[in-house]
C-alpha cells in the first residue's frame, strides 16, 4: 500500500510543511505538487492537489505536496507569489534525487507557481514534465510553458475562465484537454481528472 507521512523542512521563510505519498514500490520518479490561492482557502489538502498526488503515486512517483508559507504549519506570510515560489524551489531541492526525473504539477494558483518555479530552475535541473490544472491564467503571468506540457481545464470554470487558459495557450500552439461541464474544483469528476493525468503523462 503507498504511505503517506507529513513532515517539515527548512523554507526561505521558515518551517514548511509537507505532506509524501510513496509508492509502495521502489518510486521511479519525484513529483511536486502545488495547491491553490492560500488566501481562497488553498491548503496541500485541497482535493484537486490530492487528486495530482495520488495521480502521481499510481504512475508509480513519489508525490510532495507542500503548503506554502503561512498555511496550515508552514511558517511566514503570503508573499503575492514570488515567495510562494521560492517555497517550491526549497521542496524540490530537499526531494529531488538526481538519479529520478522530476516532475511539477499544480492546480489553480499552484499551476502558476508551479510553471514559474519550472522557469527558474537550471537547464540541468528542469522537470521531465509539467501538469497544470485549471491554471490561474486570468491573475497571473502564466510563463510559456514546454510544448508537452499537460493542462487540464474545466469547460464550466467560474474562478479561471476557459478562454483565458485558451487565450494563454494559443501563442505557444499548447493544446488544452477541455473536461464538459466540470467546474473550477472537479466537483464529482477527480476520477476522471486522475485518470486524465494518468494517461496523459508521458514521461
Amino acid at each position: 500500500m503507498p504511505t503517506s507521512r507529513r513532515e517539515t523542512l527548512p523554507g526561505p521563510a521558515g518551517a514548511i510543511e509537507c505532506v509524501i505519498d510513496t509508492p509502495d514500490a521502489p518510486p521511479r520518479g519525484v513529483a511536486v505538487v502545488c495547491h491553490p490561492h492560500p488566501l481562497q482557502g488553498g491548503t496541500l489538502d485541497n482535493k484537486v492537489a490530492a487528486t495530482l498526488a495520488r495521480a502521481f503515486v499510481q504512475l508509480g512517483y513519489r508525490a510532495v505536496r507542500l503548503n506554502f508559507r503561512g498555511v496550515g504549519a508552514s511558517e511566514g506570510q503570503w508573499d503575492e507569489g514570488r515567495g510562494e515560489v521560492d517555497d517550491t524551489l526549497a521542496v524540490i531541492a530537499a526531494h529531488r534525487d538526481p538519479a529520478l526525473p522530476l516532475a511539477l504539477a499544480g492546480f489553480s494558483f499552484g499551476g502558476f507557481v508551479a510553471s514559474q518555479a519550472a522557469a527558474m530552475l537550471p537547464d540541468d535541473q528542469k522537470p521531465v514534465g509539467l501538469v497544470l490544472v485549471g491554471p490561474s491564467t486570468q491573475k497571473q503571468q502564466v510563463p510559456n510553458v514546454p510544448a508537452d506540457t499537460l493542462v487540464i481545464h474545466g469547460e464550466a470554470d467560474d474562478i479561471v475562465p476557459l478562454s483565458a487558459t485558451l487565450d494563454w495557450a494559443r501563442s505557444q500552439a499548447l493544446p488544452v484537454v477541455v473536461v464538459p461541464g466540470a467546474g473550477h474544483f472537479f466537483h464529482g469528476q477527480l476520477p476522471l481528472l486522475k485518470s486524465l493525468v494518468v494517461r496523459g503523462w508521458s514521461h
